[in-house]
Order: C-alpha cells, then sequence, then structure tokens
C-alpha cells in the first residue's frame, strides 16, 4: 500500500504525531447508517464501515519515529518473530473481493467528498447534533490529505471547535470527545516541540469518550488510548507499555472480530519482542479473517482492507524472521 507523503513540520510535530497513532474505524455513509444501526462486528451502536480508513496515520508515524529517533541518535526498536501465517489467512487474503482494490488517490477522493457533504449536511442543519460530529470526523479523515501545515491546522481547528461546541452543549456526548482527542492530534502535528502539551488533554478526551462509550467506532477509545500508550516517549510523555497493553487488549475484548484492533496488538507485541503475544493474536486474526472478509464488505470498507492486507503482509514478514529473542521478555512499563 502506498502511502501519501509525509508534509509534517519539524521532529517535536511527529514526536506528538506518534504518540497518537490514532486507528479509528470510519463509518458508512449517511444512506447507509440506517441499515447498520447495528454493527454486524461488536453489535456496537451507530458502528458502520471506514470510508476514508486513516491507515495512512498509522504507516505515517512508524516512518516519523524513525526519523525523530535518529535525529534524536537513538536505536529503533526492532521486532523479529517467528511464526508463519497458515494456508487459511493466505487463501483467505487471495480471496478479498475486486472491491478492496483501490487506491490511495480514490481515498483521498472519497475523504474530501465526505467533507464536503458533511460540511453542507452541518449547515443546513446547525443544531444538528450528528450532524456536527460527522462533519467532525470528516475534519480529521480529510486532514490525512491536506497539502501543507496550514491546511491541516485550519481543517483541524474546524473540528476542535465542532467538538467543543458539542461538549458544551452535552458534556455526555461520548463523539464529541472523541472526535475532539482525534482532531487535536491532526493539530498536533502541525506544531513543534510544543505539540507535546496537547497529549494530555488527548489522553483525557479518550479516557472520557470510554467512560460513556467504549464500544464507539469499534471499541476506538481504548484503541487510541493503548496506542497512544505504546508510542509516546516514557521519559517527559506518558509512555507506558503496561497501560497499552491493557486498552489494547481491552479494544480487541470489545469489539473481538474488529481485524484493526488484532493488528494492533500483533504489531504492539512485536515492538516489544513477545513473541508469544504475537502467535496468539496472529491465531486469533486467523480465526476471525474469514468472518470479517464477509461481515466487513462493500465499497466503504475499501480503504481500511487495502491497510489491513499491507500490515498483514508486514506481519508476516517479520514473524518469519529468525528470533534470537526469548519467548516472553520481562514486561517493562
Amino acid at each position: 500500500m502506498a502511502t501519501p507523503n509525509y508534509r509534517g513540520g519539524d521532529t517535536g510535530a511527529e514526536l506528538v504525531m506518534l504518540s497518537l497513532r490514532l486507528c479509528s474505524s470510519r463509518r458508512d455513509k449517511a444512506q447507509n447508517s440506517k441499515k447498520r444501526s447495528m454493527s454486524p462486528i461488536n453489535g456496537a451502536r451507530d458502528v458502520s464501515a471506514r470510508s476514508t480508513s486513516n491507515y495512512a496515520v498509522v504507516r505515517r508515524i512508524s516512518r516519523s519515529f524513525a526519523r525523530f529517533m535518529a535525529a534524536a541518535g537513538r536505536d529503533v526498536p526492532r521486532s523479529v518473530h517467528g511464526h508463519a501465517l497458515t494456508t487459511v489467512m493466505l487463501s483467505t487474503l487471495a480471496g478479498l473481493s475486486a472491491a478492496a482494490d483501490i487506491s490511495p488517490r480514490e481515498c483521498e477522493t472519497r475523504a474530501r467528498q465526505e467533507y464536503s457533504r458533511a460540511g453542507a449536511a452541518h449547515t443546513n442543519h446547525v443544531k444538528d447534533v450528528k450532524a456536527a460530529w460527522e462533519f467532525a470526523r470528516a475534519c480529521f479523515d480529510v486532514g490525512e490529505f491536506a497539502t501543507n501545515s496550514n491546511e491541516r491546522a485550519e481543517i483541524a481547528e474546524r473540528g476542535i471547535s465542532l467538538c467543543r461546541d458539542l461538549i458544551a452543549r452535552d458534556p455526555n456526548l461520548a463523539q464529541g470527545h472523541y472526535y475532539l482527542g482525534m482532531n487535536l492530534g491532526q493539530l498536533a502535528r502541525t506544531r513543534g516541540l510544543s505539540a507535546l502539551k496537547l497529549v494530555g488533554e488527548m489522553e483525557k478526551e479518550f479516557k472520557r469518550a470510554r467512560e460513556l462509550d467504549e464500544k464507539l467506532d469499534n471499541a476506538g477509545p481504548d484503541r487510541n488510548l493503548g496506542l497512544l500508550y505504546k508510542d509516546a516517549p516514557r521519559v517527559a510523555s506518558i509512555g507506558s507499555r503496561s497501560k497499552a497493553q491493557r486498552h489494547l487488549q481491552r479494544a480487541a475484548e470489545v469489539a473481538p472480530d474488529f481485524p484493526e484492533n488484532r493488528l494492533n496488538l500483533i504489531e504492539a507485541y512485536l515492538h516489544w519482542s513477545d513473541r508469544n503475544g504475537a502467535k496468539r493474536e496472529l491465531k486469533a486474526l486467523e480465526e476471525l479473517w474469514p468472518k470479517a472478509v464477509t461481515a466487513l464488505s462493500g465499497p466503504e470498507w475499501a480503504c481500511s482492507w487495502m491497510d489491513w492486507k499491507k500490515r498483514l503482509q508486514q506481519v508476516k514478514k517479520k514473524v518469519e524472521e529468525p528470533s534470537k529473542a526469548i519467548e516472553s521478555p520481562r514486561q517493562k512499563d
């Protein structure tokens, strides 16, 4: 999967984006929402397909972190473990529908179209809560394809303003807190080291969203918290392996059949050199994959499948490498 070139700011902004590594599942277009009031994956309310996966965020953050670590003169951790994907997994991957074949350019087009649609809907129904948070969500999505920091900041600030207004009107609206945290992440990409100050606010918003609705966005609050704790530095920030593992595992428990959650756990265990953990989650992913292919079908999921297929290939390559690491290293917080 090719991803748009990184156009972020200095290493400070890159570090903050690393600490985000936001992975939200996108929802269906408005016309599909009524048909999917219950998710086929986890039964969560108002959970639908990803119109524009933020796969670009996930992949770009890893590259950004590598550049930041190199600039700081530190080694980038490597993941080398062994465990081959089974024939079932490979055949399932090969059997994905043609609808999953989509280019990053098409994903960008969909994101911009949804941004325009959601913006118009909000303008026409200013007091409509759902129209407002859908526009805030679209702000985050289209921010992935901004061509410069000024454009990204402008869009992010629009999403932030929408969410703050929603929270002022209803402090118990999970979507308001959730998409506020995500748009704060986009804004952080346009800042320097001062953007580190936003990390605490993002953590707070995701925690609040989790308290209000942990099923939101296929366990999005736990997923984002887990990735935030995993990738943030332990020194001078909120990084914590124990917290990351707890939230990533919880996301997989809340939405066990959502591929993103299992992939995050596999990647995390590889990052932590935990071979047994990676093998365990690969097995779980193998078991859920055929069901997910059937349940999450259609063009609205194409961008997500493009991301998931690419990441599975990367994981396969990593886990098949000879490993000198011990099976289950002592956990470090």
